[in-house]
């Protein structure tokens, strides 16, 4: 019995200890073997990274060998695998005709292929074993040159139109010499043409130059209160025509950083739309306040409104939500990008709230500055104190308030200037 015990234990000990050494000679083993991993010619990977633009190496099966953030951000690669079908298709005919393939294509971009990127890709052979991919992300050099091909072609339409009636019209005075009656109403017609053809030509001008323009370097403080006064007197001979009154309330007691002939433009530009499409015996507000480091101008108008479908498009280059009525005041559908333009040079931004049947409301938020330190601040941009509150603002048809009610607040009847 005892002898049976012994060698039960001395079978589990030698158990043991085989198992041990088995173990031992596996890691010594695993150790010594070479992997193999995968290798870039010599100072590709410093060439690679000096050219500032999202690369991708991939080996002969499509495997992600090597990619920089860019691609990763890009969109291009996910884990070590490539996400676009066409990259993959470039890849392939890289790897059987062995030529470089240069194409621009646009890819969906994020989890879901929410987004898009237009990317310029360039494949070429890397070594015996590898291809290169170069991503160059185009999408807002492609954005700016579409934005760029619509200016033009909507400049074209819009200035076809009046050159096309003045044509017209002159013809048919020349055919009508001897009728004074059908000279003297056609000549009124000739001469409105005219004047919107000017208004366009003058409107195409100041968006050019507004784009043109650094005001951060260029500007210089302006008194907002003596801006709003300027647009104001401005626009009066036109509020007297459509029997319209202008009620400004409120005061700007700090200046802001800018170009005060463009602000000014900005201003009136809005009093304008506001003016426009109100109906006669109404009134314009215009609501001043400073809060925060912030300068608030509120145009409100007491018009149809705006329906929210056409809201997110108002400030669109020649985008008018009645194209009729918008001939028949003078519009150009230029005013707003105009006015968007010149706010966003100014570090500012520009809102709309808008109620079908009630009016609408523009919104001018502008960093002010402070001049008892040596340096401009919130000249980049409008902080975190723009809070978005137009949405609370609210017009009754019992008692018309001219301006928000959060201020700035406009004057009631008898109060604040009168256009």
């Amino acid at each position: 019995m005892l002898v049976a015990a012994t060698a039960l234990i001395v079978g589990v000990a030698l158990g043991v200890a085989c198992m041990y050494a088995f173990r031992v000679s596996e890691r010594q083993r695993a150790a010594d073997v070479d992997v193999d991993e995968p290798s870039m010619p010599a100072g590709a990977t410093e060439v690679l990274a000096s050219l500032g633009l999202g690369y991708i190496v991939v080996d002969t099966v499509d495997g992600v060998v090597r990619a920089n953030p860019a691609a990763y951000a890009f969109g291009l690669v996910r884990g070590h695998t490539v996400v676009h079908r066409e990259v993959l298709a470039l890849t392939a005919r890289v790897r059987g005709d062995g030529v470089i393939i240069e194409e621009q294509l646009e890819l969906p971009r994020g989890l879901q292929g929410e987004a898009s990127i237009v990317a310029n890709l360039r494949v070429a052979p890397l070594g015996d074993e590898y291809i290169l991919v170069l991503a160059d992300d185009r999408t807002e050099v492609s954005r700016t040159e579409a934005v760029r091909n619509d200016f033009v072609a909507n400049v074209s339409h819009e200035l076809k139109t009046p050159v096309g009636a003045i044509s017209l019209l002159a013809e048919t005075i020349e055919d009508a010499a001897e009728d004074e009656d059908a000279v003297r109403r056609f000549s009124k017609r000739l001469h409105k043409e005219s004047v919107r053809l000017a208004a366009l030509v003058q409107d195409i001008i100041e968006l050019s130059r507004v784009q043109g323009k650094n005001v951060v370097h260029a500007g210089r403080p302006v008194d907002l209160q003596a801006v709003i006064d300027e647009a104001v007197d401005r626009s009066r001979l036109t509020a007297e025509e459509r029997h319209i009154q202008i009620k400004v309330g409120g005061n700007l007691p700090r200046r802001v950083h800018g170009d005060q002939e463009q602000l000014t433009m900005a201003v009136r530009n809005l009093i304008d739309n506001a003016l426009r499409y109100s109906p006669p015996n109404t009134r314009v507000g215009v609501g001043l306040a400073s809060a925060d480091g912030v300068a608030e101008v509120a145009i409100t108008d007491q018009g149809m409104g705006i329906a929210p479908e056409n809201q997110e498009r108002i400030f669109e280059r020649f985008y008018r939500v009645d194209a009729a009525r918008s001939r028949q005041t003078g519009g150009t559908g230029l005013g707003l990008s105009i006015v968007k333009h010149v706010i966003g040079n100014h570090g500012g931004e520009v809102s709309l709230w808008s109620q079908q049947g009630k009016g609408s409301t523009f919104t001018v938020r502008l960093p002010e500055i402070d001049e008892g330190l040596d340096s401009l601040r919130g000249l980049t941009g409008v902080d975190e104190t723009l809070t978005h509150r137009a949405g609370q603002r609210e017009l009754t048809a019992e008692e018309p308030t001219i301006a928000p009610k959060k201020p700035p607040a406009a004057p009631r009847a008898g109060e604040g200037g009168d256009a």
